[in-house]
Protein backbone atom coordinates (compact mmCIF):
# COMPACT_ATOMS: atom_id res chain seq x y z
CA UNK A 1 0.00 0.00 0.00
CA UNK A 2 1.23 3.49 -0.80
CA UNK A 3 2.77 5.20 2.24
CA UNK A 4 0.74 8.31 1.48
CA UNK A 5 -2.62 6.51 1.41
CA UNK A 6 -4.89 8.42 3.78
CA UNK A 7 -6.36 5.14 5.06
CA UNK A 8 -3.00 4.41 6.68
CA UNK A 9 -3.60 7.44 8.92
CA UNK A 10 -7.12 6.63 10.13
CA UNK A 11 -5.92 6.16 13.70
CA UNK A 12 -3.72 9.25 13.82
CA UNK A 13 -5.16 12.11 15.85
CA UNK A 14 -3.60 15.42 16.75
CA UNK A 15 -4.08 18.11 19.38
CA UNK A 16 -2.80 21.70 19.50
CA UNK A 17 -3.00 23.74 22.68
CA UNK A 18 -1.51 26.98 21.38
CA UNK A 19 -2.26 26.95 17.64
CA UNK A 20 1.44 26.94 16.84
CA UNK A 21 2.54 23.37 17.54
CA UNK A 22 0.69 20.06 17.55
CA UNK A 23 1.20 16.63 19.12
CA UNK A 24 0.00 13.28 17.83
CA UNK A 25 0.04 9.55 18.44
CA UNK A 26 0.18 7.14 15.52
CA UNK A 27 0.35 3.37 14.98
CA UNK A 28 3.72 2.06 13.91
CA UNK A 29 2.58 1.41 10.34
CA UNK A 30 1.85 5.09 9.71
CA UNK A 31 4.56 6.75 7.64
CA UNK A 32 5.20 10.00 9.49
CA UNK A 33 8.89 10.87 9.51
CA UNK A 34 10.49 14.15 10.59
CA UNK A 35 10.05 16.61 7.75
CA UNK A 36 6.75 15.17 6.49
CA UNK A 37 4.11 17.75 5.51
CA UNK A 38 0.58 17.03 6.76
CA UNK A 39 -2.86 18.56 6.76
CA UNK A 40 -4.68 18.96 10.06
CA UNK A 41 -8.49 18.90 9.78
CA UNK A 42 -10.24 19.80 13.02
CA UNK A 43 -13.85 19.08 14.04
CA UNK A 44 -14.69 22.78 13.56
CA UNK A 45 -13.87 22.44 9.87
CA UNK A 46 -10.59 24.38 9.84
CA UNK A 47 -7.82 22.93 7.69
CA UNK A 48 -4.21 23.77 8.42
CA UNK A 49 -0.86 22.80 6.95
CA UNK A 50 1.74 21.41 9.34
CA UNK A 51 5.12 19.74 9.36
CA UNK A 52 6.22 16.85 11.57
CA UNK A 53 9.54 17.67 13.22
CA UNK A 54 9.89 15.01 15.91
CA UNK A 55 8.90 11.34 16.11
CA UNK A 56 9.70 8.87 18.91
CA UNK A 57 8.75 5.25 19.50
CA UNK A 58 6.47 4.99 22.52
CA UNK A 59 5.32 2.07 24.66
CA UNK A 60 3.21 -0.42 22.78
CA UNK A 61 5.02 0.09 19.48
CA UNK A 62 3.20 3.30 18.64
CA UNK A 63 4.71 6.57 17.55
CA UNK A 64 4.42 9.81 19.41
CA UNK A 65 5.33 12.93 17.60
CA UNK A 66 5.10 16.67 17.34
CA UNK A 67 5.28 19.33 14.72
CA UNK A 68 4.56 22.95 13.93
CA UNK A 69 1.61 24.54 12.19
CA UNK A 70 2.68 26.43 9.07
CA UNK A 71 -0.61 28.22 8.45
CA UNK A 72 -4.32 27.94 7.80
CA UNK A 73 -5.71 26.96 4.41
CA UNK A 74 -8.48 29.38 3.46
CA UNK A 75 -11.63 28.44 1.57
CA UNK A 76 -10.04 30.03 -1.49
CA UNK A 77 -7.30 27.40 -1.27
CA UNK A 78 -4.53 29.85 -0.33
CA UNK A 79 -2.22 29.34 2.62
CA UNK A 80 -2.28 32.10 5.23
CA UNK A 81 0.98 31.73 7.16
CA UNK A 82 -0.09 34.49 9.58
CA UNK A 83 -3.10 32.56 10.89
CA UNK A 84 -3.31 29.31 12.82
CA UNK A 85 -5.77 27.81 15.31
CA UNK A 86 -5.66 25.60 18.37
CA UNK A 87 -7.78 22.44 18.39
CA UNK A 88 -8.67 19.60 20.73
CA UNK A 89 -8.84 16.95 18.04
CA UNK A 90 -7.89 16.84 14.37
CA UNK A 91 -7.39 14.28 11.63
CA UNK A 92 -3.92 14.08 10.11
CA UNK A 93 -3.40 13.34 6.43
CA UNK A 94 -0.33 13.42 4.23
CA UNK A 95 -0.28 16.72 2.34
CA UNK A 96 -0.69 16.09 -1.38
CA UNK A 97 1.28 17.87 -4.08
CA UNK A 98 -1.17 20.79 -4.61
CA UNK A 99 -1.32 21.43 -0.86
CA UNK A 100 2.45 21.35 -0.48
CA UNK A 101 2.78 23.77 -3.38
CA UNK A 102 0.84 26.32 -1.31
CA UNK A 103 4.02 26.85 0.70
CA UNK A 104 5.55 28.74 -2.20
CA UNK A 105 2.63 31.15 -2.60
CA UNK A 106 3.06 33.39 -5.63
CA UNK A 107 6.84 33.11 -5.73
CA UNK A 108 8.06 33.82 -9.22
CA UNK A 109 9.99 30.94 -10.81
CA UNK A 110 10.93 28.88 -7.73
CA UNK A 111 14.03 26.80 -8.39
CA UNK A 112 13.20 23.10 -8.86
CA UNK A 113 16.15 21.16 -7.46
CA UNK A 114 14.71 17.65 -7.08
CA UNK A 115 11.88 16.02 -5.15
CA UNK A 116 10.87 15.56 -1.52
CA UNK A 117 12.55 12.52 -0.04
CA UNK A 118 9.33 11.20 1.53
CA UNK A 119 7.09 12.32 -1.34
CA UNK A 120 9.00 11.63 -4.54
CA UNK A 121 6.18 12.87 -6.79
CA UNK A 122 6.31 16.39 -5.31
CA UNK A 123 8.96 18.78 -6.70
CA UNK A 124 11.28 20.34 -4.12
CA UNK A 125 11.99 24.00 -4.70
CA UNK A 126 14.12 26.86 -3.42
CA UNK A 127 13.03 30.50 -3.23
CA UNK A 128 15.29 32.45 -5.60
CA UNK A 129 14.87 35.84 -3.95
CA UNK A 130 16.27 34.44 -0.69
CA UNK A 131 19.74 34.00 -2.09
CA UNK A 132 20.21 37.58 -0.90
CA UNK A 133 21.37 35.93 2.32
CA UNK A 134 24.59 34.02 2.94
CA UNK A 135 24.40 30.24 2.47
CA UNK A 136 26.42 27.46 4.12
CA UNK A 137 26.62 24.14 2.27
CA UNK A 138 28.12 21.15 4.06
CA UNK A 139 28.55 17.43 3.40
CA UNK A 140 31.24 14.85 3.96
CA UNK A 141 33.28 13.35 1.15
CA UNK A 142 31.13 11.09 -1.05
CA UNK A 143 27.84 12.77 -0.13
CA UNK A 144 27.36 14.24 -3.62
CA UNK A 145 27.92 17.78 -2.35
CA UNK A 146 29.60 19.23 -5.43
CA UNK A 147 27.19 17.61 -7.90
CA UNK A 148 24.20 18.86 -5.89
CA UNK A 149 25.66 22.35 -5.68
CA UNK A 150 25.90 22.31 -9.47
CA UNK A 151 22.17 21.53 -9.69
CA UNK A 152 21.35 24.62 -7.63
CA UNK A 153 23.76 26.90 -9.50
CA UNK A 154 22.23 25.82 -12.80
CA UNK A 155 18.76 26.71 -11.55
CA UNK A 156 19.96 30.13 -10.41
CA UNK A 157 21.44 30.70 -13.86
CA UNK A 158 18.23 29.59 -15.56
CA UNK A 159 15.69 31.48 -13.51
CA UNK A 160 17.37 34.58 -12.10
CA UNK A 161 19.51 37.44 -13.32
CA UNK A 162 21.92 37.02 -10.41
CA UNK A 163 25.53 36.83 -11.69
CA UNK A 164 27.95 34.60 -9.85
CA UNK A 165 31.68 34.13 -9.44
CA UNK A 166 32.78 30.59 -8.55
CA UNK A 167 36.09 29.92 -6.79
CA UNK A 168 36.77 26.41 -8.08
CA UNK A 169 39.87 24.72 -6.60
CA UNK A 170 39.23 21.25 -8.04
CA UNK A 171 37.99 22.09 -11.55
CA UNK A 172 34.51 20.82 -10.63
CA UNK A 173 32.67 23.61 -12.45
CA UNK A 174 34.90 24.24 -15.47
CA UNK A 175 32.37 22.44 -17.71
CA UNK A 176 29.40 24.48 -16.54
CA UNK A 177 28.87 25.73 -20.08
CA UNK A 178 28.81 22.22 -21.62
CA UNK A 179 25.40 20.48 -21.93
CA UNK A 180 25.04 17.10 -20.24
CA UNK A 181 23.93 14.65 -22.97
CA UNK A 182 22.37 12.41 -20.31
CA UNK A 183 19.91 15.12 -19.26
CA UNK A 184 16.33 14.63 -20.47
CA UNK A 185 15.55 18.35 -20.03
CA UNK A 186 16.24 19.59 -23.54
CA UNK A 187 14.74 23.01 -22.86
CA UNK A 188 16.91 23.48 -19.79
CA UNK A 189 20.05 22.39 -21.61
CA UNK A 190 19.27 24.80 -24.43
CA UNK A 191 18.69 27.67 -22.04
CA UNK A 192 21.98 26.98 -20.27
CA UNK A 193 23.78 27.13 -23.60
CA UNK A 194 22.53 30.70 -24.00
CA UNK A 195 24.04 31.87 -20.72
CA UNK A 196 27.23 33.92 -20.70
CA UNK A 197 29.58 31.66 -18.77
CA UNK A 198 33.28 32.51 -18.60
CA UNK A 199 35.83 29.89 -17.58
CA UNK A 200 39.15 31.48 -16.60
CA UNK A 201 42.15 29.15 -16.30
CA UNK A 202 45.83 29.57 -15.41
CA UNK A 203 48.08 29.75 -18.44
CA UNK A 204 45.23 30.01 -20.94
CA UNK A 205 45.49 32.27 -23.94
CA UNK A 206 43.54 35.49 -24.17
CA UNK A 207 40.72 36.05 -23.36
CA UNK A 208 40.38 33.07 -20.98
CA UNK A 209 43.54 33.52 -18.92
CA UNK A 210 43.23 33.91 -15.17
CA UNK A 211 45.43 36.90 -14.41
CA UNK A 212 45.94 39.61 -11.81
CA UNK A 213 47.91 42.87 -12.06
CA UNK A 214 50.30 43.38 -9.18
CA UNK A 215 49.86 47.11 -9.69
CA UNK A 216 46.10 46.85 -9.06
CA UNK A 217 46.55 45.38 -5.60
CA UNK A 218 46.29 47.60 -2.55
CA UNK A 219 49.45 48.25 -0.54
CA UNK A 220 48.15 45.90 2.15
CA UNK A 221 47.63 43.17 -0.45
CA UNK A 222 51.09 43.68 -1.94
CA UNK A 223 52.54 43.42 1.54
CA UNK A 224 50.65 40.16 2.12
CA UNK A 225 52.03 38.76 -1.14
CA UNK A 226 55.56 39.63 -0.01
CA UNK A 227 54.89 38.54 3.61
CA UNK A 228 55.71 42.00 4.90
CA UNK A 229 54.48 43.34 8.23
CA UNK A 230 54.30 47.16 8.45
CA UNK A 231 56.02 47.19 11.86
CA UNK A 232 58.00 43.98 12.12
CA UNK A 233 59.40 44.55 8.59
CA UNK A 234 59.11 48.31 8.70
CA UNK A 235 62.25 49.10 6.69
CA UNK A 236 61.33 46.85 3.76
CA UNK A 237 57.67 47.87 3.96
CA UNK A 238 58.65 51.53 3.84
CA UNK A 239 60.98 50.84 0.92
CA UNK A 240 58.08 49.36 -1.04
CA UNK A 241 55.97 52.45 -0.33
CA UNK A 242 58.69 54.84 -1.52
CA UNK A 243 59.50 52.68 -4.52
CA UNK A 244 55.97 53.17 -5.84
CA UNK A 245 56.02 56.88 -5.04
CA UNK A 246 59.31 57.56 -6.84
CA UNK A 247 59.30 55.08 -9.70
CA UNK A 248 55.58 54.65 -10.19
CA UNK A 249 53.53 51.48 -10.16
CA UNK A 250 55.59 48.51 -11.23
CA UNK A 251 54.96 45.08 -12.66
CA UNK A 252 56.58 42.36 -10.50
CA UNK A 253 59.38 41.65 -12.95
CA UNK A 254 60.47 45.31 -12.83
CA UNK A 255 60.64 45.64 -9.06
CA UNK A 256 63.88 43.77 -8.41
CA UNK A 257 65.99 45.66 -11.01
CA UNK A 258 64.63 48.93 -9.65
CA UNK A 259 65.52 47.93 -6.11
CA UNK A 260 69.04 46.91 -7.17
CA UNK A 261 69.58 50.47 -8.41
CA UNK A 262 68.73 51.94 -4.99
CA UNK A 263 71.56 52.31 -2.54
CA UNK A 264 70.02 51.14 0.70
CA UNK A 265 70.10 48.06 2.89
CA UNK A 266 66.28 47.94 2.94
CA UNK A 267 66.11 47.90 -0.88
CA UNK A 268 68.66 45.08 -1.02
CA UNK A 269 66.70 43.11 1.61
CA UNK A 270 63.41 43.66 -0.21
CA UNK A 271 64.89 42.51 -3.52
CA UNK A 272 66.26 39.39 -1.83
CA UNK A 273 62.85 38.68 -0.28
CA UNK A 274 61.12 38.91 -3.67
CA UNK A 275 63.66 36.63 -5.30
CA UNK A 276 63.57 34.10 -2.45
CA UNK A 277 59.76 33.91 -2.60
CA UNK A 278 59.99 33.53 -6.41
CA UNK A 279 57.15 36.04 -6.74
CA UNK A 280 58.33 37.21 -10.16
CA UNK A 281 58.10 33.61 -11.44
CA UNK A 282 54.41 33.29 -10.68
CA UNK A 283 52.27 32.81 -13.77
CA UNK A 284 49.38 34.75 -12.25
CA UNK A 285 50.69 38.18 -13.22
CA UNK A 286 49.55 40.17 -16.21
CA UNK A 287 53.03 41.38 -17.00
CA UNK A 288 53.91 44.86 -18.14
CA UNK A 289 51.63 46.62 -20.60
CA UNK A 290 49.40 43.76 -21.71
CA UNK A 291 46.20 43.32 -23.64
CA UNK A 292 45.21 40.60 -21.17
CA UNK A 293 41.98 41.37 -19.32
CA UNK A 294 42.56 40.58 -15.69
CA UNK A 295 39.95 38.78 -13.60
CA UNK A 296 38.59 41.94 -11.97
CA UNK A 297 37.95 43.48 -15.39
CA UNK A 298 36.07 40.39 -16.54
CA UNK A 299 33.91 40.49 -13.41
CA UNK A 300 33.18 44.17 -13.96
CA UNK A 301 31.18 43.09 -17.04
CA UNK A 302 29.13 40.76 -14.80
CA UNK A 303 28.89 37.60 -16.96
CA UNK A 304 26.12 35.26 -15.84
CA UNK A 305 28.81 33.05 -14.30
CA UNK A 306 32.57 33.39 -14.03
CA UNK A 307 34.37 30.20 -13.02
CA UNK A 308 37.87 30.70 -11.62
CA UNK A 309 39.86 27.49 -12.03
CA UNK A 310 42.25 27.74 -9.08
CA UNK A 311 43.76 24.29 -9.30
CA UNK A 312 46.32 24.70 -12.06
CA UNK A 313 48.84 27.10 -10.56
CA UNK A 314 52.46 26.14 -10.02
CA UNK A 315 52.72 27.99 -6.70
CA UNK A 316 50.10 27.52 -3.95
CA UNK A 317 49.95 31.23 -3.05
CA UNK A 318 48.76 32.15 -6.55
CA UNK A 319 45.20 30.97 -5.89
CA UNK A 320 45.15 33.11 -2.74
CA UNK A 321 46.26 36.14 -4.76
CA UNK A 322 43.34 35.60 -7.15
CA UNK A 323 40.90 35.35 -4.25
CA UNK A 324 42.31 38.45 -2.55
CA UNK A 325 42.27 40.50 -5.76
CA UNK A 326 38.65 39.57 -6.52
CA UNK A 327 37.33 40.02 -2.99
CA UNK A 328 39.16 43.33 -2.49
CA UNK A 329 37.85 44.65 -5.81
CA UNK A 330 34.26 43.65 -5.04
CA UNK A 331 34.50 45.22 -1.61
CA UNK A 332 36.07 48.42 -2.94
CA UNK A 333 33.17 48.79 -5.39
CA UNK A 334 30.45 47.78 -2.92
CA UNK A 335 28.75 51.18 -2.94
CA UNK A 336 27.67 50.53 -6.54
CA UNK A 337 25.37 47.83 -5.08
CA UNK A 338 25.69 45.48 -8.05
CA UNK A 339 24.53 42.10 -6.72
CA UNK A 340 26.74 39.06 -7.16
CA UNK A 341 26.74 35.56 -5.66
CA UNK A 342 30.23 34.66 -4.42
CA UNK A 343 30.46 30.85 -4.54
CA UNK A 344 33.46 29.41 -2.70
CA UNK A 345 33.78 25.66 -3.19
CA UNK A 346 36.00 23.82 -0.68
CA UNK A 347 35.74 26.97 1.40
CA UNK A 348 38.23 25.70 3.98
CA UNK A 349 40.97 26.61 1.49
CA UNK A 350 40.14 30.30 1.93
CA UNK A 351 38.29 30.48 5.27
CA UNK A 352 40.21 28.16 7.58
CA UNK A 353 40.64 29.41 11.16
CA UNK A 354 43.99 27.61 11.33
CA UNK A 355 45.89 29.06 8.34
CA UNK A 356 47.90 32.10 9.44
CA UNK A 357 50.18 33.11 6.58
CA UNK A 358 49.75 36.79 5.65
CA UNK A 359 47.86 35.90 2.46
CA UNK A 360 45.56 33.44 4.23
CA UNK A 361 44.81 35.99 6.93
CA UNK A 362 44.13 38.76 4.40
CA UNK A 363 41.71 36.59 2.40
CA UNK A 364 39.94 35.26 5.49
CA UNK A 365 39.55 38.71 7.04
CA UNK A 366 38.00 40.04 3.83
CA UNK A 367 35.53 37.14 3.72
CA UNK A 368 34.66 37.76 7.38
CA UNK A 369 33.99 41.40 6.52
CA UNK A 370 31.80 40.48 3.54
CA UNK A 371 29.92 37.95 5.69
CA UNK A 372 29.26 40.59 8.35
CA UNK A 373 28.60 43.65 6.20
CA UNK A 374 28.35 42.67 2.54
CA UNK A 375 24.73 41.57 2.42
CA UNK A 376 23.28 45.08 2.21
CA UNK A 377 25.64 45.85 -0.69
CA UNK A 378 24.59 42.80 -2.73
CA UNK A 379 27.68 40.72 -1.92
CA UNK A 380 26.21 37.32 -1.03
CA UNK A 381 28.27 34.30 -0.08
CA UNK A 382 27.66 30.62 -0.79
CA UNK A 383 30.27 28.57 1.05
CA UNK A 384 30.68 24.83 0.47
CA UNK A 385 32.89 22.58 2.59
CA UNK A 386 33.14 19.12 4.13
CA UNK A 387 33.14 20.07 7.82
CA UNK A 388 31.93 23.19 9.64
CA UNK A 389 34.96 23.17 11.94
CA UNK A 390 37.19 23.89 8.94
CA UNK A 391 35.57 27.29 8.32
CA UNK A 392 36.02 30.28 10.61
CA UNK A 393 33.02 30.48 12.98
CA UNK A 394 32.58 34.24 12.39
CA UNK A 395 31.70 33.41 8.77
CA UNK A 396 29.31 30.51 9.40
CA UNK A 397 27.45 32.48 12.08
CA UNK A 398 26.42 35.04 9.45
CA UNK A 399 24.77 32.42 7.19
CA UNK A 400 20.96 32.28 7.14
CA UNK A 401 20.59 29.41 4.65
CA UNK A 402 21.78 25.85 5.25
CA UNK A 403 22.22 22.91 2.89
CA UNK A 404 23.32 19.76 4.72
CA UNK A 405 24.14 16.48 3.02
CA UNK A 406 25.39 13.27 4.64
CA UNK A 407 27.29 14.05 7.84
CA UNK A 408 28.30 11.20 10.13
CA UNK A 409 30.31 13.10 12.73
CA UNK A 410 28.27 13.78 15.90
CA UNK A 411 30.54 16.71 16.74
CA UNK A 412 29.95 18.38 13.37
CA UNK A 413 26.20 17.84 13.61
CA UNK A 414 26.17 19.30 17.13
CA UNK A 415 28.05 22.37 15.91
CA UNK A 416 25.61 22.89 13.04
CA UNK A 417 22.62 22.38 15.33
CA UNK A 418 24.01 25.06 17.64
CA UNK A 419 24.51 27.57 14.82
CA UNK A 420 21.30 26.78 12.93
CA UNK A 421 19.02 26.41 15.92
CA UNK A 422 15.87 26.89 13.86
CA UNK A 423 16.28 23.41 12.30
CA UNK A 424 14.48 20.61 14.21
CA UNK A 425 16.93 18.28 15.93
CA UNK A 426 15.20 15.19 14.53
CA UNK A 427 15.82 16.43 10.98
CA UNK A 428 19.52 16.95 11.73
CA UNK A 429 19.56 13.42 13.13
CA UNK A 430 18.59 12.01 9.73
CA UNK A 431 21.77 13.29 8.08
CA UNK A 432 24.00 10.26 8.89
CA UNK A 433 21.56 7.99 7.05
CA UNK A 434 21.34 10.16 3.92
CA UNK A 435 22.25 8.46 0.69
CA UNK A 436 24.35 10.15 -1.94
CA UNK A 437 22.43 13.09 -3.38
CA UNK A 438 20.06 13.55 -0.42
CA UNK A 439 20.09 16.83 1.46
CA UNK A 440 18.40 18.91 4.12
CA UNK A 441 17.62 22.52 3.15
CA UNK A 442 16.64 25.04 5.81
CA UNK A 443 16.56 28.78 6.29
CA UNK A 444 15.20 31.66 4.27
CA UNK A 445 15.43 29.99 0.86
CA UNK A 446 12.84 27.34 1.77
CA UNK A 447 9.43 27.99 3.35
CA UNK A 448 10.07 25.14 5.83
CA UNK A 449 13.00 22.77 6.46
CA UNK A 450 12.95 20.28 3.62
CA UNK A 451 14.67 16.94 2.97
CA UNK A 452 15.31 16.49 -0.72
CA UNK A 453 16.51 13.97 -3.27
CA UNK A 454 18.52 16.11 -5.68
CA UNK A 455 17.71 16.14 -9.38
CA UNK A 456 20.00 15.66 -12.36
CA UNK A 457 22.55 18.10 -13.75
CA UNK A 458 21.89 19.94 -17.02
CA UNK A 459 25.60 20.45 -17.65
CA UNK A 460 28.65 18.26 -17.32
CA UNK A 461 30.36 17.83 -13.99
CA UNK A 462 33.98 18.89 -14.25
CA UNK A 463 35.56 16.85 -11.50
CA UNK A 464 35.05 13.15 -10.96
CA UNK A 465 36.61 10.50 -8.76
CA UNK A 466 39.45 8.52 -10.30
CA UNK A 467 38.55 4.86 -10.66
CA UNK A 468 40.66 1.92 -9.48
CA UNK A 469 42.60 0.39 -12.41
CA UNK A 470 41.56 -3.19 -13.15
CA UNK A 471 43.60 -5.90 -14.81
CA UNK A 472 42.48 -7.07 -18.23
Amino acid sequence: MDARDVSRLDDVRAVSLDGRRFQFTAPIESALEPGTFVTLRSESGTVQLGQVDDVTLAVGEAFRGAGRILGAIAESGALDARRSFSFADAEIEHADAPTTELLYGNTEAPLVIGSYLSEDDIPARLLPHRFNRHTFWCGQSGSGKTYALGVVLEQILLHTGLPMVIFDPNADFVRLSEPNPASADNAGRGAMADRNIRILRPGSADPDSLRVRFTDLSMQAKAAVLRLHPLEDRAEYNELIHLEQTVGTLAPELIVPSLRQRDSAAATALAARIENLQVTDWGIWARGVSTVRVVTEVLQDRPDATVLDLGGFAYPDESLVVALAVLEDLWAKREARRPILIVIDEAHNLCSPEQNTPLHVAVRERIIQIAAEGRKFGLWLLLSTQRPSRVHPSIISQCDNLALMKMSSPGDLHELATIFGFVPAAMFARSPSFRQGEALFAGGFVPAPTIVTMGARLTREGGADVGVPMRA
